[in-house]
């Protein structure tokens, strides 16, 4: 049995989970959201990298035989850091989404909706201009919030939505809107009509849909490597275990709305200051 380790600083890394649950079978997935720490945009590179690496160790010490950074601001911040701590392999959703946008878009430009924390990192911006795409970064703070209040169709979060996408098609037009934010994912309906009604064809890339098939095809291939030929995988559904490093009745709570099906019990975990 294949061991996926999924961490995020909260609850936006369920949708990679939710993307990756049918996709490799017969897999145990280990979720980790380190919420007493949460938001990570708002601390130092340094102590990213230290939390994100605890996380990291914490998922291999159970088991985990392959890692996905779940995490925007993990996978634009200390990806080299983890890698360089874990022997296993390791899958953020940066690389995986701009991928994405480039297999669909060759040469565009593209427009990455993303907090302001991945914005200010330039990750996107560098993983784009590296496979030759143009990349215009937009923050949007206000979205992750009005997420997690659960107003993934409410009015204000149309109008929302409409005030930064009417501010970032004033200065381009891109073929691809490139969801940077594991949240945003919940909310892609309303994005697409609202591109649709500012007149804009832009299709929108899922980071979390992305770094789900990403993951999944390094896994078949390893699995493939390693089986004798003729060997099939277990048709078995995958299963999952969820962690967390506070509240675990809240994690219980807003993490059914983000994995569309309820996380079970959520074991509390304690990795430190």
């Amino acid at each position: 049995m294949t061991t996926i380790g999924v961490f995020d600083s909260g609850f936006g890394g369920l949708t990679v989970l939710r993307e990756l649950l049918p996709l490799v079978p017969g897999a145990h997935y280990l979720y980790l959201g380190d919420s007493a720490r949460l938001p990570y945009g708002s601390k130092s590179q340094a102590t990213i990298a230290r939390y994100a690496v605890e996380s990291a160790r914490f998922l291999v010490g159970r088991g985990a035989q392959h890692l996905v950074i779940a995490c925007n601001t993990a996978s634009a911040l200390a990806m080299s850091d983890i890698q360089r701590t874990v022997e296993v392999p390791v899958t953020g959703v940066i690389e995986p989404a701009v991928e994405a946008a480039l297999r669909s878009h060759p040469n565009a430009q593209v427009l990455v909706l993303a907090t302001t924390a991945t914005v200010h990192s330039g990750a996107y911006r560098l993983n784009c201009a590296a496979r030759g795409l143009h990349a215009i970064e937009k923050a949007c703070p206000l979205l992750v919030p009005l997420v997690e209040e659960g107003w993934l169709d409410h009015p204000v979060t149309r109008e929302v939505l409409r005030i930064y996408l009417e501010e970032a098609l004033a200065i381009c037009t891109p073929e691809a809107v490139l969801l940077g934010c594991t949240h945003y994912p919940l909310i892609a309906p309303a994005i697409e009509s609202t591109l649709r009604d500012l007149n804009s064809r832009a299709e929108h890339i899922d980071s979390a849909r992305a770094t789900a098939l990403a993951v999944a095809c390094s896994i078949q291939r390893s699995n493939t490597s390693a089986e004798a030929p003729g060997t099939a995988l277990p048709a078995t559904p995958a299963t999952f275990q969820c962690f967390a490093t506070d509240s675990v009745e809240k994690f219980e709570r807003l993490g059914a709305h983000f994995l569309g099906r309820s996380v079970g019990p959520v074991q509390l975990v304690d990795l430190g200051g």
